[in-house]
């Protein structure tokens, strides 16, 4: 049986790049080599893509050099169907012109980004266009599960538990800061979470427990994004994170994990530099797997993700976080990954699932969303254009 060739798209204009790079890597060296050849395509913070063995290998994006022997600058051919990576190269000589090669062909897209440019639905929304099969959520769920403020929003209108919130612009901010804290101050009590609209791994989030916190905290989320989400604060909560797998209905949920984290925030540096190596990603965070939390709520908190994951109508695997209150047990959805760390394989190994087996649900998931895109009738044709004439100097639409 002939091998499958899997593209590994990763790294793209983020502030989560690099640990994209960790977490592509990682993958790629779980595939299973008698199932799949792989072929890594890297996106540059600058916005270019290129492909090469070397980018197996960490120590390439220490200093990356483009012009390294063995890379190849590629672009995707977006004819239907093709799952072709370009290559353009220049012949010799006076008036030789550019040369094109088919690089790879691929037969499914594995998106590893996280955050902007990447998992937000832009890639995937590229990916359509080539009409080729791929393992991350499709374009809805992922813009929506990129966007905080209007997650929540779909959560609140799909009537999830969530904590109370408000949303404020950086225009606003720039011409009156205390009218923007007053708004917040009027919507929500102390403490509050502030956090930018659009970006993960915790960066640019911070906790207010007064006027001159949520000054500074604001402060810094503007940095990172335009919108910021201004979220209700729990005193020293439980966090508890569900992974899903499937597409279409039919998905199973993995070991449930408890991140554990020194401060109030579980910021970036405890989730990616916390442990031994920092080459693991999400994988070396510190974490109680399948805490024990009471068989009733374990069991509301899985369930409510296999709601969410078919309410986005999720693809492949993601990762929902969720805080419990530890007065009351009450919880409320935090966020949902569409493309989470380290692809949440930890999660699925402890469920009994190991990360090549992981990897091979995903493609399958891949394969079987593509399937049930082909079924769909594309083409509807009409007469329209020939009772339709642009007359007159100025292009007039004239009918029949």
């Amino acid at each position: 049986m002939s091998k499958k060739m899997l593209g590994v798209l990763f790294g793209s204009r983020s502030c989560e790049h690099e640990v994209s790079i960790i977490s592509a890597v990682q993958l790629m060296r779980s595939v299973n080599r008698d199932k799949y050849d792989v072929t890594p395509i890297y996106i540059t913070q600058t916005g270019e893509w290129y492909t090469g063995d070397k980018l197996m290998d960490l120590s390439v994006y220490n200093h990356f050099d483009p012009y390294q022997p063995g890379l190849k600058r590629v672009s995707l051919d977006l004819t239907a169907g093709s799952g072709a990576l370009l290559h353009y190269s220049r012949g010799k000589g006076l008036f030789k012109g550019l040369t094109e090669e088919v690089a790879a062909r691929i037969d499914c897209f594995v998106p590893v980004f996280h955050g902007m440019h990447g998992e937000d639905g832009s890639v995937q929304g590229l990916l359509e266009l080539a009409n080729v099969p791929y393992t991350s959520t499709g374009i809805v769920g992922s813009a929506v599960g990129m966007d905080k403020i209007t997650m929540k929003r779909f959560f609140r209108g799909m009537g999830y538990p969530i904590l109370q919130d408000t949303a404020c612009l950086r225009s606003a901010w720039q011409k009156d800061r205390e009218q923007v804290m007053d708004a917040v101050e009027k919507a929500l009590p102390y403490p509050v979470f502030v956090k930018p609209a659009s970006l993960g791994s915790s960066i640019g989030v911070s906790r207010a427990d007064d006027r001159g916190q949520l000054s500074e905290a604001l402060e810094l989320a503007f940095q990172y994004d335009r919108r910021v989400l201004v979220e209700k604060g729990l005193d020293h909560p439980l966090e508890i994170n569900c992974s899903v797998l499937g597409f279409d209905g039919e998905t199973e949920t993995s070991a449930l994990e408890m991140p554990l984290s020194a401060g109030e925030v579980l910021d970036f540096a405890a989730k990616y530099l916390g442990g031994a190596s920092s080459s693991k990603g999400m994988a070396s965070m510190g974490r109680v797997l399948n805490p024990d939390i009471g068989e009733d709520l374990s069991a509301r908190i899985r369930a409510l993700s296999q709601d969410i994951f078919t309410a986005l109508d999720c693809k492949g695997v993601v990762r929902i976080d969720y805080m419990i209150d530890r007065g009351t047990d009450d919880f409320y959805i935090t966020e949902i990954n569409t493309i989470p760390g380290s692809l949440a394989f930890y999660l699925w190994d402890k469920a009994g699932v190991s990360y090549a087996e992981l990897i091979d649900r995903m493609v399958a998931c891949a394969e079987k969303a593509q399937r049930e895109k082909d079924e769909n009738n594309f083409a509807f044709h009409s007469d329209i254009l020939k009772s339709v004439s642009l007359g007159g100097t100025k292009g007039k639409l004239k009918m029949g």
